[in-house]
């Protein structure tokens, strides 16, 4: 068994988790929450979702096909080059699952987090009883609620060319990541009320344990992203320990440590480097470096929008006019800095009323939208066009038009326009 040290973490994270390359590969995790369009307020079970699942074949496009402990689906598309290539590939996976629920009466709800049903988890796995244990013994209401009734659509880009690209995207993705809570905002409901927050998806995560689920802040300012996950990865809480390292046999669940502590011998037994890989997987920053930057501040939105923020985050990212724009433009809404934990809030709570955020988003959607046929995406710069249209230039997000209890719709409606079966997925 290997004993990890504090210099073993650093060079796994430096290694793994930074890895640069030529950017340009853009792939997306989309998350549903799923209701019986004849009992909307009755739990849809996993083994229900999973029999059809089964009898429907592989989605065409590649997608992984994964479950969420309250019996969301999430699709998992593969990285592929450019947005366009992207879009059609889950575009034809997302297609595939509308019309397997839709034989049996199933519906997607478009909304990020669910605004009627009760939380109820299903999944039975190790990991998720050690994750609900660790937040019931913390006394973190939210975290029963973000395990069972939220959705997310996350955005999975290339960290940077080199050292320096890596920096400034890494940068970029911070202050991008308030403007894209707020013009994606798409949870203003939940027990059937509106909440006060046009994305209460995000007021649930950011009220929840603060060293996993804050953004990565750099101590002392501006400098090295893979020494600022390192500090944020030691310095988080052990959700759990498992007795085989990796996740194998007995759990214990919030051992009271963190991994720095567990490093220097103050676990049940010596960590090892699955366990570091474990306990990356258990923390939830807005943006978590993988090889890749792993976007997760954005609402699951209405089925003819979901194209929209991916579009959105590679044109800024991957093209140099577009992410020159972005970058001027989120300079100026954060002051030159990272943006600090008020910005983020009144993103979730304001959305693009916000005058500041709105200005800033539509620099960054009109910016998209000029980018987009350059980048072979035509057809989603219309999209994006018409999005801003309808939203981001009226100060409007996807929440502000929501019914008093939206109605599920057919997964298929609309899909075309615009991690394996059973496992969990990455929460």
């Amino acid at each position: 068994m290997a004993h990890m040290t504090t210099d073993d973490a650093h060079e796994y994270i430096n290694g793994v988790c930074f890895k640069t390359g030529p950017p340009g590969k853009v792939g997306a995790e989309t998350e549903w929450l799923v209701a019986d369009t004849a009992a909307p307020e009755s739990t849809v079970t996993i083994d229900r979702l999973a029999a059809l699942l089964e009898g429907s074949g592989p989605p065409p496009a590649g997608s992984r096909v994964t479950f969420e402990p309250g019996g969301q689906i999430e699709l998992s598309s593969p990285a592929l080059p450019g947005p366009a290539r992207a879009h059609e590939a889950l575009a034809a996976d997302l297609e595939h699952l509308g019309k397997t629920l839709a034989q049996d009466g199933l519906s997607l709800v478009e909304s990020a987090l669910d605004p009627v049903r009760e939380p109820v988890r299903q999944l039975r796995l190790p990991r998720y009883n050690a994750m609900e244990r660790f937040f019931t013994g913390r006394r973190t209401r939210g975290g029963h609620t973000m395990m069972c009734s939220t959705a997310s659509l996350q955005v999975c880009l290339d960290a940077g060319a080199d050292a320096a690209d890596l920096r400034a995207r890494w940068e970029l993705a911070h202050r991008l990541g308030p403007v894209l809570v707020a013009a994606f905002a798409n949870s203003p409901l939940w027990r059937g009320r509106p909440t006060g927050w046009k994305s209460t998806r995000w007021a649930i995560w950011a009220g929840m344990d603060a060293d996993r689920t804050a953004p990565v802040l750099e101590p002392g300012g501006p400098g090295d992203p893979a020494l600022a996950w390192a500090a944020y990865a030691l310095g988080a809480s052990v959700m759990a320990v498992s007795e085989i390292p990796g996740g194998g046999g007995a759990w214990l669940p919030d051992p009271g440590i963190t991994f720095a502590e567990w490093i220097d011998g103050h676990g049940p037994r010596p960590a090892t480097p699955a366990d570091l890989e474990l306990h990356l997987s258990t923390l939830f920053p807005p943006v978590r470096p993988r090889g890749w930057w792993e976007l997760r501040m954005i609402d699951t939105l209405p089925l003819r929008w979901w194209p929209v923020p991916v579009a959105v985050a590679a044109a800024l990212f991957d093209d140099p006019r577009a992410r020159a724009a972005a970058e001027e433009a989120t300079e100026r809404l954060c002051g030159g800095a990272a943006p600090g934990r008020g910005l983020w809030l009144r993103a979730a709570r304001d959305g693009t009323a916000d005058p500041a955020i709105a200005a800033c988003a539509l620099r960054c959607l009109d910016a998209a939208v000029e980018a987009l046929p350059r980048m072979g995406a035509a057809p989603l710069a219309r999209l994006v066009d018409d999005y801003a249209d309808r939203h981001t230039r009226r100060g409007l997000s996807p929440a502000d038009a929501r019914p008093s209890v939206p109605e599920p719709r057919p997964a298929h409606a609309g899909a075309a326009d615009h991690h394996s079966r059973n496992g969990g997925g990455v929460r």
